[in-house]
Order: structure tokens, then sequence, then C-alpha cells
């Protein structure tokens, strides 16, 4: 025991003989007068000795840690160094200083370094473009030709003897950390074709045997820029040609690759101009059974090919016009993936019945594109009536003569539906007299492919203009890369004004990223960078339709 805790004790010792001492002289002696003073004094003397134990205890607990504490501190100052850190940075202390930093300079210098980039993925894809037209032009069609690529869903796949399989050859794989640690080819491309195609169909092996040119410049325009990362083309035949070649495509638990590049909204954007659509579709009683429910593929896969520049509405008539959605009467909405897919829940609840009275509904189409354009809420560019039905008993030149001619500014699209051809000629003679196409759909299996060639007729005016105007998507994200990139493309055309695909490339945001300068940059400054964009001259867009 220390000298503090017996000078303690002792004092208390003390304490308890005189409070002892009070009690015995005033409640004994002096009981009569005093018991409220004798209470009290009984009641202390209960409770002192847990009050002297809770004080001796504290002051014990307050000494260990501060001899605790103490220990801390001398461990850390003698093995982390901060003494001689203190001291090594007062040293310099008279020689720094504070400069200040001019943000609108830091953020005009950053655009430029960002144009210059967006200038350098611009050209790499104009090379593309040139390239593929090129290759076009010197390509005759033979229908007979026999050519191996290397499809994308075959690559290195071999049979039970160990051969590899057709469209299968050897392909060399590596990985590398530009791609994502993706095992590539950095010296040839793959071809990817969609699963309801052939893929040694004749328009599909022309088309990439003279695409093959282009492995060349996807190599050269990685050697002039090595932060590019995936250069592509797609064709309007429907095969996909992406460079550098990859790991092989996996189909889904149903043997289906669904991907066609044909309708992505990088494609569609590059293709079409923005355009207004109103969908007809007949549910009269002679579409029931399996003419109803391709019907309903037939306006889901129109909805595909639809980007969120455009606006769209869907009407089903038969006696009578029912808009899918009620509460969408007499106007159009936004072609974005929230709206297409409400409507597509809503064609479940199609059913047919009665007669179709097809004058009525293209009436109805007529007046709402001339009232949606006129409020300048639409795509104030193409419009088009796209017409689902299994025949039209006349060809209605007075509804066209009265919404439609001499301009025939709205295009008519009609999908005949079934293998009947009895009321061909009047569809047939609608798309004609404004300037559609007419497609004839037997068979689920013909829905995609039938729908998509009215993207070469909208794709007429840029083909036949020759515009090669670069597109630019916004930043989204690829789960199969973990990367967020927006995308640079542009169309390519044939002479004749036919469509022959889109080339594109990627920008990764990371690239983007990388030219901010961070140590510079506070967060006050990064949001003002957003703002300032708006100051970057970009190029038109970046994939190109391919003329030929």
């Amino acid at each position: 025991m220390d000298h503090s805790t017996r000078g303690s004790t002792a004092a208390d010792h003390r304490l308890t003989l005189w409070l002892s001492y009070l009690n015995h002289h005033m409640c004994v002696h002096y009981n009569n007068t005093a018991a409220f003073y004798c209470f009290f004094l009984r009641l202390i003397l209960l409770l002192l000795p847990m009050w002297l134990f809770l004080f001796h205890f504290f002051g014990r607990v307050k000494l260990w840690a501060s001899a605790f504490g103490g220990e801390i501190k001398s461990i850390s100052a003698k093995y982390s160094g901060s003494q001689l850190l203190q001291k090594k940075y007062k040293e310099p202390e008279k020689s720094v200083r504070v400069e200040e930093i001019d943000g609108v300079k830091l953020v005009k210098n950053l655009a430029v370094k960002m144009e210059e980039m967006f200038q350098r993925k611009a050209e790499a894809t104009r090379r593309l473009v040139e390239a593929a037209e090129e290759a076009h032009h010197q390509h005759e069609e033979n229908p007979d030709l026999q050519y191996e690529y290397f499809n994308a869903v075959l690559i290195n796949e071999v049979d039970e003897e160990g051969n590899n399989v057709e469209l299968g050859g050897e392909f060399i794989l590596e990985p590398n950390d530009h791609f994502n640690n993706l095992s590539v080819n950095l010296s040839l491309s793959v071809v990817q074709v969609p699963t309801n195609m052939y893929n040694k169909d004749p328009d599909i092996v022309n088309g990439v045997y003279w695409s093959e040119a282009l492995n060349k410049v996807f190599v050269e325009n990685f050697e002039r820029d090595p932060t590019l990362i995936w250069q592509y083309f797609g064709s309007a035949k429907g095969f996909f040609r992406q460079y550098p070649g990859k790991i092989k495509w996996h189909p889904d638990e149903h043997g289906v690759i669904g991907f066609d590049c044909r309708n992505r909204k990088w494609y569609i954007q590059a293709a079409t101009s923005p355009k207004d659509v109103v969908i007809l579709v007949d549910v009269s009683g002679s579409m029931k059974g399996l003419r109803l429910t391709i019907a309903r593929q037939t306006v889901s896969s129109i909805l595909d090919t639809l980007g969120d520049d455009d606006f769209f509405n869907i009407i089903a008539y038969n006696q009578e016009i029912h808009y899918v959605e009620p509460c969408l009467n007499g106007t159009l909405v936004r072609a974005d993936t929230t709206n297409k897919d409400h409507f597509r829940e809503h064609l479940d609840k199609l059913f047919a019945k009665g007669i179709g009275l097809l004058g009525e509904a293209l009436s109805e189409a007529f007046t709402i594109l001339n009232d949606f354009n006129q409020t300048g809420r639409g795509s104030v560019c193409s419009q088009a009536i796209m017409l689902v039905t299994d025949g039209a008993t006349k060809m209605y030149d007075d509804v066209f003569e009265k919404y439609n001619w001499p301009d025939r500014k709205v295009r008519i699209f009609p999908y005949l539906i079934g293998r009947e051809s009895a009321f061909a000629d009047n569809l047939k003679w609608m798309a004609c007299a404004n300037k559609g196409y007419f497609s004839q759909i037997s068979t689920l299996a013909d829905v995609q492919e039938n729908v998509m060639r009215y993207l070469h007729v909208m794709s007429r005016p840029k083909v036949i203009d020759h515009e090669h105007d670069t597109v630019w998507t916004e930043a989204y994200a690829d789960s199969a890369v973990s990367m967020s990139r927006c995308i640079n493309y542009n169309p390519i055309c044939k002479n004749q004004g036919i469509l022959l695909g889109v080339a594109g490339t990627d920008i990764p945001l990371q690239e983007l990223m990388k030219l901010i300068p961070k140590h510079m940059v506070q967060s006050a400054l990064l949001c003002s960078i957003t703002v300032f964009m708006s100051s970057l001259t970009m190029p038109d867009t970046s994939v190109f339709l391919f003329c030929s």
C-alpha cells in the first residue's frame, strides 16, 4: 500500500469515529430533541462504507488509465517515428507556398483533350467506312461462293474425333489487360450470326468475304490509337464483325443467341433518322389463332427497332378503334425501354373478333401523326404507319389522297400475316404508293428478318445523300466486360441507295477520366466540368453508314 492510500485510510477511520461519536452523543443523550438528526446520521453511517469503496476504486482506475496511456504513447513514439516525421515536415515549411489554380483554364484544357480524343475515335471509324465501301465496290456477288470464316460461336470447337468443326477453325487467343483480361486475338476479328439466320446463307457468306478487308484497318487503327478497345461492323444482312476476336459466344439455355446488331440502339440511331410511328394491328375475327400470335410477335419486333429518339403508339382495330394503352389515346410516347415494355404487356390482352374496318384505322393514324407533328413534341422528322394485317379488301386510295398525297410524308409498311396472298396486291399497292415496303410473314421464324427490311427504306434519304454522320450514344454499362462506355458509329452505304451497315468503336469512360487531373480538381470543379462539356466541338457522330 502506498503513502497516499495509507493516509486516505487513516482519514477515513477518523471520519468514521467522529460520526460514531456524534451518533452516540445525540441519539443516546438527546434522542428526544434530535430524532431527525439521529436518523440522518445513521443513514450516513450506513452508506459511508460504500461511498468510500467507490471513491478509492475509481481513483485507482484513473491511475491505471494514466499509466497505460503513458506506455502507449511512449511505444508509439518509439516505433512510429512520429517525432521524426514532424521534424521532416517542419523543415521545408518555409519554402512551401500555395498556388491559386485557374479553374476555368483547367476545364478548357480538359475540354481540348477530350475533343482530341473524340476526334481520334471518329477518324478511326471513318477509316472503317471508307475501307468497307471500297471493299464492297470491288466485290462481285457470287451466290455459289464458299468461304470459311471464324464464326464467334464455333471458334476452337472440335468434333468427337478432335477435328475442328466447320467455321470453327483454330483461333489463337491470349489474355490482354487492355481488354479487361479477356482472351483476344489482336490480328483477327470474329463474325457473329444471329441464331435465326443460316450462317452459310449466300448473302452472309458474300458479306463476310468482302468485309474481311476490315481486319487490316482494325489492326492499323489500334496501332495508331492504343486507347481504342472494341471496333466493329454491323451488317444490314445481320452478321456482326468484331475486333479484336475474343472468346467464343455461348448460347443461352435454349441454344439461342439473341444478339442481333440491327436491333441495337447504336445501329438504329446511325441507320435511320428519328421517326414517329403508329402501329396498326388487325384484330378482326380472321386473325384468330396463329395469325394473332404472329401479329403480336411482329409488333414486338417492330418495337425492338425503335430507339429513344423515336415516338410511337399502337392501335388495334376491328369494327372499332382500340388503343392498346387506353390512357394514351390520340398521342405518341417516346420509345424508351420502359414504354416499350409496358406496351408489350398489353399485347397479350388482344383477342380477335368482328370485322376489320381498315379505313377508319388509317384515318386515325394519319390524324395522330399530323396533330403530334404540329405540336413539335415528336421527332419532327420521318413518319410511318406499320400495318399488321391478314389482308385488305381494297386500296383505300381515298384515305391516302385525303391525308398523305401528294407530299407522301408518311410511309406505309404493310405486313401481311399468313400464307394466303389473295389480298397481297392491295397491300403492295399501298406500300408503293406511299414510299413504303411490303412484307409477308407466314411463320414466327419469318418475323425478325421481314421486320428489319423497313430499316433499309427509312435509311434511304441518308444513304442517297451519302451522309456519313458520326453518332454518339449515351454512356451505358456493359455487363459482359464490366465497363461503362459510349459508342461512336457511322453508317455505310451503297451507290444504289442501299444501306450496307454501320461501323463503330467503343470509348470506355475510364479513358475520359484519365484526362482529368484529379490532384488539381476539387469536387466543386468536377461538377463544373460537366456543365462546361457543352463547349466541346464534337465530331458529328461516330458510327458510319457504308455506301458502296
